[in-house]
């Protein structure tokens, strides 16, 4: 007697392709905003003076840096395309998230839990300086403020930068084996890879030469930015690439 072999009936689920479709559509708009937050972010912290520090060149603020409420609030505008950044940083990764293959589904978890550290440390940090720092310095309410002005380089707004956005390249570099595919994945992946070691030997590089915290500040925040504005344009493309396919 023949026997019969019955085959399992795999139904078709449209709702990962639903979802998948979600993250695409909205991770280029996502990613494309990115690059120019990022940006406009790097143009003006460049362009804003440094006033004590390595990097002061002449006029420098001396001790305990509370004498600045004359530099309010031009010194101050870098800092909100560093608050509009945290946000949708976020929303990048976790479209990443949802882009991702199932197999790769655990670094981008990890990936969207350093994404969301970063952005509660860096907006607690800026938030700190409009609704804080701001007020006392233009209010004359100045004791026991020196620790938490930009303008300390042993202080706290400088080492909470520095800690953010540490935890942003961690972020990077847990997303990097999400990016598989073509040249723009590859380089993608490369760039979100190499961020994280590069962005810690310069801590530690500057702290065993005893190098200014500030100095650390800068690199990572630039090698960041580099990051942020290069990927952010790729990671758009391939988003874009990726919406055509999945409406075919």
């Amino acid at each position: 007697m023949a026997t019969r072999t019955v085959r399992p009936t795999v139904t078709p689920t449209s709702e990962p392709d639903s979802t998948s479709g979600s993250a695409i559509r909205l991770g280029f708009w996502a990613a494309a905003l990115t690059t120019v937050v990022a940006t406009v972010f790097a143009v003006a912290a460049v362009a804003t003076p440094a006033r004590s520090g390595p990097f002061c060149g002449a006029a420098c603020v001396p001790p305990p840096y509370v004498d600045v409420a004359r530099f309010i609030p031009g010194d101050y505008l870098w800092l909100i395309p560093g608050i509009l950044l945290a946000p949708v940083f976020v929303v990048l990764v976790a479209c990443i998230h949802g882009y991702s293959a199932e197999t790769k589904k655990t670094f981008s978890r990890i990936a969207l839990s350093f994404a969301v550290s970063y952005a509660v440390v860096i907006l607690v940090n800026y938030f700190v300086q409009f609704t804080v720092v701001i007020p006392s310095l233009q209010s004359g309410e100045t004791q026991s403020l020196s620790l938490f002005t930009q303008y300390d380089p042993h202080g706290f707004f400088i080492a909470l930068e520095v800690l953010a956005y540490l935890m942003m390249s961690v972020a990077f570099w847990a997303a990097a084996p999400v990016f598989t595919g073509g040249r723009a994945e590859r380089t993608i992946r490369r760039l979100f890879a190499l961020n994280f070691p590069l962005a810690l030997a310069a801590f530690v590089g500057f702290w065993l030469l005893r190098h200014d915290l500030v100095a650390v500040e800068v690199t990572v925040l630039m090698i960041n930015w580099l990051v942020l504005i290069v990927a952010g344009t790729l990671v758009s493309l391939v988003f874009r690439r990726a919406g055509r396919r999945w409406m075919k």
